[in-house]
C-alpha cells in the first residue's frame, strides 16, 4: 500500500483534492487518498497535518509542509568557507560540504551542513560558459556564484550534529530556479493520483542578509522517508546520476556509487537490484513478457510511466539525469519506481500523444513503435520547448542532441531498458492505456490539475527576486499548458 497522498501532498492542496475526490470514486478506507485517510489528516489542520501513518520524517506539531503559507528562511555561513566550496567545485566538481547556520520562520538550527546539489544546472558555475539555457518563453535557471542565494542546495541537520533535525527532518533540498510551479504542481499531481512523491513549501530565502528570493523547498528522501514511504517493509535505492542501469557482474561493490541504499542498512543490501538487472540483460522478450510481473509491481509501473508522459517529464528514469527512486518490497519482492526531480515536468510538447516518445536530447523513454508521431528526426516531445520561466530550461549535461531512442544505460545519457522493453511490449499495452485512461481522467479531465495550481499560485510568496506579476504570469503560462494537454489528450482517448 503507497503512502497515503494526504500525507505527503502541501496542504495547499488538501482542501483541492478533498472538493474533488467524492466517496464513490476513491478507494476504500485505509488505501492511498482514501477518505477516512485525507480526512484524519486535513482534520489535524495547519499544526499538525502531514503528521498521521505514512508521513515520512514528520513530527506532531510539524508545520514546514502542512500548511498553506509560506515560509522564511536564511542561512548564514563563513565567506571563505563558501569561497572554498565554489573553488572545488569549479576545480573537478567535487560538492564540498561546509557548516552553516539556518532561520526556519525564526527557528535557529546551528552548525547545519550545507552543499551544492544538482548536476546539469550547476554546469554554469564550472567557467565553460555551458550553464542553463532557456527554450522559448522561458529563461535559465538564473544560478551563479556570485549571488549565493541562487544556488540550489543540500541542508543537512545533523551533518555535523548527530541526531539534530528540524521538525523530524534530517535533509532538504533547494531547488533551483523561481518559481518552479510547473515542479510543484507534479508533485502535488503525483501525489493526488496516490503514487509516492515528496512534499514540498514555499519560502522567501537568503543568505548572509542578501537579497530575498522565491525559492522552493522539497523534502529529500532519507531512511526515514525510506521507512515511512508504504505501508509494508522495503528498502529504497536512490540512482545517482551516472548510474547504469544494466547488469555489470556479481559483484556488488560495482554497483555501490550507482544506487545508494537510504535504510535497512543493516539488514538488506543490493543484491535485489543485481539479480534483477542480471535476469532483465538475459531475458528474450518472451520471457520479459510471461516473468516481468515476478520482479516488477507492473501495475505500479504502468502508473508511473503513464505518469511521467502525462506530465511530459522527459528526464524522468529514462532521462540523462537518471532521477528515480528503486523500492524493492520486502513482503513481495518485487521492485517498484518513484520518481524524483520533477523541475522539468509540464515544459514540453503539451500535444504529446500517451504513445510518443517524451524525452531530452533523444535519449530513452521510447513508447510502443506503432504509436509514435513524430517525424522523422523530429526532436522528441518535451525538448526544450515551451520552459516556464525560472525552470532550468536545459539539454542536461552528456545528453547531446542525436542520441538514439533506446540507448540503455547511465552515464547521463539517458535510456533505461526496463521502461522501454516494457512500453514497447504488447504483453503490457492494455496495463500502461488503462492507467493512463483513469490517470487522465484524474488529473486533467476532473479539473484536478488547474484547481491544484490556483492553490499553488495563491500562496507562493512574492519577494526582492520575484514580484507578484511574475508569479501571475508563470501560473498563466502553466495554464494555458494545462488546457492545451487537457483539450489534445481528450482527443486522441
Amino acid at each position: 500500500m503507497r503512502r497515503s497522498s494526504s500525507a505527503i501532498l502541501s496542504s495547499s492542496g488538501l482542501a483541492v483534492i478533498l472538493a474533488l475526490t467524492g466517496c464513490g470514486t476513491v478507494p476504500g478506507p485505509g488505501s492511498p487518498g482514501s477518505p477516512a485517510t485525507m480526512a484524519a489528516t486535513a482534520s489535524a489542520g495547519a499544526d499538525a497535518a502531514g503528521t498521521g501513518a505514512g508521513a515520512a520524517g514528520t513530527e506532531t506539531g510539524s508545520t514546514l509542509f502542512a500548511d498553506s503559507a509560506s515560509h522564511t528562511v536564511s542561512i548564514s555561513w563563513n565567506e571563505d568557507d563558501y569561497a572554498e566550496m565554489i573553488a572545488a567545485y569549479e576545480a573537478d566538481g567535487s560538492k564540498e560540504w561546509i557548516q552553516a547556520d539556518i532561520t526556519i520562520d525564526g527557528t535557529d538550527v546551528s552548525n547545519i551542513g550545507v552543499r551544492l546539489k544538482g548536476n546539469s544546472t550547476l554546469r554554469s558555475l564550472s567557467g565553460d560558459g555551458a550553464g542553463a539555457r532557456g527554450g522559448p518563453g522561458g529563461t535559465s535557471s538564473g544560478i551563479s556564484s556570485d549571488v549565493p542565494e541562487s544556488l540550489p542546495l543540500l541542508i543537512d541537520f545533523d551533518k555535523y550534529v548527530d541526531g539534530q533535525a528540524y521538525q523530524g527532518l534530517t535533509q532538504l533540498s533547494l531547488r533551483p530556479g523561481s518559481p518552479l510551479l510547473n515542479e510543484a504542481l507534479s508533485l502535488a499531481l503525483t501525489g493526488s493520483s496516490g503514487q509516492a512523491t515528496q512534499r514540498y513549501a514555499y519560502t522567501t530565502y537568503s543568505v548572509n542578509g542578501s537579497p530575498t528570493q522565491t525559492r522552493l523547498l522539497v523534502e529529500n528522501p532519507d531512511e526515514a522517508y525510506a521507512d515511512s514511504l508504504f505501508d509494508t517493509a522495503g528498502v529504497l535505492y536512490k540512482a545517482d546520476a551516472e548510474s547504469n542501469f544494466t547488469y555489470q557482474g556479481d559483484s556488488l561493490a560495482t554497483y555501490d556509487e550507482q544506487f545508494k541504499q537510504l535504510n535497512a542498512e543493516d539488514t538488506a543490501d543490493l543484491q535485489p537490484i543485481v539479480d534483477f538487472l542480471k535476469w532483465l540483460s538475459e531475458a528474450g522478450d518472451e520471457e520479459f513478457a510471461a516473468e516481468l510481473s515476478s520482479w516488477v509491481d507492473v501495475e505500479s509501473f504502468a502508473r508511473y510511466t503513464a505518469t511521467m508522459n502525462l506530465l511530459v517529464n522527459g528526464d524522468d528514469m529514462a532521462g540523462p539525469g537518471q532521477n528515480y527512486y528503486l523500492w524493492y518490497s520486502l513482503e513481495t519482492k518485487k521492485i517498484s519506481v518513484i520518481s524524483w526531480d520533477l523541475n522539468l515536468a509540464m515544459t514540453g510538447d503539451a500535444t504529446a500523444s500517451p504513445d510518443e516518445q517524451v524525452s531530452l536530447g533523444g535519449g530513452g523513454g521510447m513508447q510502443r513503435p506503432q504509436g509514435q508521431n513524430n517525424d522523422a528526426g523530429a526532436p522528441p516531445a518535451g525538448a526544450q520547448a515551451g520552459f516556464p520561466e525560472g525552470a532550468p530550461a536545459e539539454i542536461p549535461e552528456g545528453a547531446p542532441a542525436g542520441i538514439p531512442a533506446g540507448t540503455a544505460g547511465g552515464g547521463g545519457r539517458g535510456g533505461n531498458e526496463l521502461k522501454e522493453r516494457f512500453l514497447a511490449s504488447e504483453a503490457f499495452a492494455s496495463l500502461y492505456d488503462d492507467a493512463y485512461a483513469e490517470l487522465y481522467a484524474q488529473l486533467y479531465a476532473s479539473g484536478t490539475a488547474a484547481s491544484l495550481l490556483d492553490r499553488i499560485a495563491a500562496v507562493v510568496p512574492s519577494s526582492d527576486g520575484l514580484s507578484e506579476e511574475q508569479i501571475a504570469e508563470q501560473a498563466a503560462t502553466l495554464r494555458a499548458f494545462i488546457q492545451e494537454r487537457t483539450q489534445a489528450l481528450g482527443d486522441q482517448l
